[in-house]
């Protein structure tokens, strides 16, 4: 079995505990905690090789469609996956919605980015079917909530996958002396990515953050730390329905 298939076995029955209804929320948390460890691993993993020269790996662009509702949201959980695996995001809009993302990076890094975001979107879209503004709270729109939820869960799949893949850069070992660390590795990447971006792109208006006034980022994060970070999972997952 090669190595990522034998990783990814690994994730999968971490991601079985976590989903166990016995283990505790604090237990579930750990568990999927390190099945997204073992996904930056294999990042790690991927740039080293490059640098190194036993692997070939470019820098190139994806472009992924972004469909409404909500499809500003949904842009901003791309980017939010985008930048922990250096990766750099340009926004394609049409009036107030954004019609499509381009994903600008190495190439290893870009198909983790890919698998990511389609789980993901399928998970928050899933739950996003289901979830209100608390009865208590009045004239807040399902909108409102909405954007705010997806806030939330957005900002805490980007810190997540910020932990996992700094402690993946820190734990490597060199394979021999001499060879550069795996956070030198990064640094060195991410470095060569933003200088390429800034090359194609860097004229461009950066877009103003934007005011959202829902009450639902609380639930929204607390979602989003429980999500599976499971790139192989999207073939056990049903298509979700869409998000009126």
């Amino acid at each position: 079995m090669p190595a990522y298939d034998s990783q990814l076995e690994r994730v999968r029955k971490l991601l079985a505990k976590a989903e166990d209804p016995a283990v505790t929320a604090e237990e579930a948390e750990l568990y999927n905690t390190k099945a997204a460890e073992l996904i930056a691993r294999h990042g790690i993993d991927d740039a080293v090789l490059a640098a190194a020269g036993h692997s070939s790996d470019e820098i190139t662009v994806l472009k992924l469609p972004i469909e409404n509702p909500y499809s500003r949201d949904k842009a901003s959980l791309l980017t939010s996956i985008a930048y922990p695996l250096r990766c750099r995001t340009l926004l394609h809009r049409a009036g107030q919605s954004v019609e499509s993302v381009t994903v600008f990076g190495f190439r290893s890094d870009l198909g983790r980015v890919e698998l990511l975001f389609t789980s993901l979107l399928l998970q928050a879209s899933t739950q996003l079917n289901r979830v209100r503004p608390e009865q208590r709270v009045f004239h807040e729109s399902l909108a409102a909530y909405r954007r705010t939820w997806l806030n939330g869960f957005s900002r805490a799949v980007h810190e997540r996958l910020q932990r996992a893949e700094a402690k993946a850069a820190r734990d490597h070992r060199p394979a021999a002396p001499g060879q550069p660390s795996a956070e030198l590795v990064i640094h060195d990447r991410t470095t060569v990515v933003q200088q390429a971006f800034d090359r194609e792109y860097g004229d461009l208006r950066t877009a103003s953050p934007r005011r959202l006034s829902g009450t639902g980022y609380r639930e929204g994060h607390r979602a989003g730390t429980r999500a599976t970070l499971d790139p192989a999972a999207l073939s056990r997952q049903r298509p979700a329905l869409p998000v009126r």
